[in-house]
């Protein structure tokens, strides 16, 4: 059982310190335990209900209202919202929820929401990247659990998956081939397993490798499939040496490939762009240019 201290809540929740102490004078929202020293300390339980009741609050219920609603009809009040109320805040509190209770079948309902409502690029864009930095955040402050962030993660993994299925596979002579992988000791693929369905659905064809992927594996893909760019992301690894050694070497091998190179090493560290070599700093520069190629070959058509 996970112990959470007021701080914690605070982070989870959205709801400042000080109006979670009137809330559990005044109505006894939660009732914290506390420590040998007098300190106070929370339980799984006080931050599923605190963040249930914090989500309602924010979409206007008064707090002495939802003081007197059963546990029961909270969460059929927040999942209701959920589903209808697709205001930044709401969506990041609700999926917030999801992961503190690890509850797919919730975070299944919110995100099938937003994509049948805006689509699942959008939805990415709106919803599942602004969660994934405010997960980084509470990761980095310890208040959550290596489980929860895992679950969450698996469960992204999954729709992008699902999503880039759904696109069909583009070939013939006007298509362009990509390669995408990661280096090796590049584990974190979300970013990459987007990219390859930003790919597909602008009508690329895309080889995908995966993590982990040494030089000589890169240059065996690259002989059989002979790709017009190679698209990777360099985050984890090369924090304590230049990435730009390796980038130079990746445009000395591939000198027939455009590349297409992005990462917080690469931005931080500032790598230069070579010949062949195409830096994206973020990732709207990379729907940028992916929407500009795109603009190109129909053109060219």
């Amino acid at each position: 059982m996970a112990v959470y201290s007021i701080k914690d809540l605070e982070k989870l929740c959205g709801i400042k310190a000080h109006t979670i102490r009137i809330w559990e004078q005044r109505y006894g929202i939660v009732k914290p335990q506390r420590t040998q020293t007098n300190i106070r300390y929370y339980q799984d339980e006080d931050l599923k209900h605190l963040l249930n009741v914090a989500l309602l609050n924010k979409n206007g219920i008064k707090i002495s209202k939802i003081a007197k609603m059963s546990l029961e009809e909270i969460a059929r009040k927040v999942s209701s919202i959920s589903e209808i109320n697709f205001e930044y805040d709401t969506q990041l509190d609700a999926l917030t929820i999801s992961m503190i209770e690890m509850d797919e079948y919730k975070f299944d309902r919110i995100i099938s929401t937003n994509i049948q409502q805006i689509g699942f690029e959008k939805t990415m864009m709106e919803v599942i990247y602004p969660f994934l930095d405010k997960l980084g955040v509470l990761w980095m402050t310890g208040s959550i659990t290596p489980v929860q962030e895992n679950f969450m993660s698996y469960l992204i993994r999954q729709k992008i998956i699902c999503a880039i299925d759904n696109e069909p596979i583009s070939i013939g002579k006007h298509v362009n081939k990509f390669i995408v992988y990661l280096p090796e000791g590049e584990t974190q693929e979300l970013n990459t397993l987007f990219m390859h369905y930003l790919l597909k659905s602008r009508g690329n064809h895309v080889v995908y490798l995966g993590q982990n992927i040494s030089l000589h594996d890169l240059k065996d893909a690259c002989n059989i499939h002979r790709p017009q760019y190679i698209f990777t992301m360099i985050s984890e690894t090369y924090s304590k040496r230049p990435v730009q050694k390796y980038v130079d070497e990746l445009a000395t091998s591939f000198p027939d490939a455009q590349l297409l190179i992005s990462g917080y090493q690469v931005v931080v560290q500032g790598v230069q762009s070579l010949k062949n070599i195409n830096i994206l700093n973020s990732l709207d520069d990379t729907i940028n240019f992916l929407n500009e190629m795109k603009i190109k070959q129909l053109r060219q058509r």
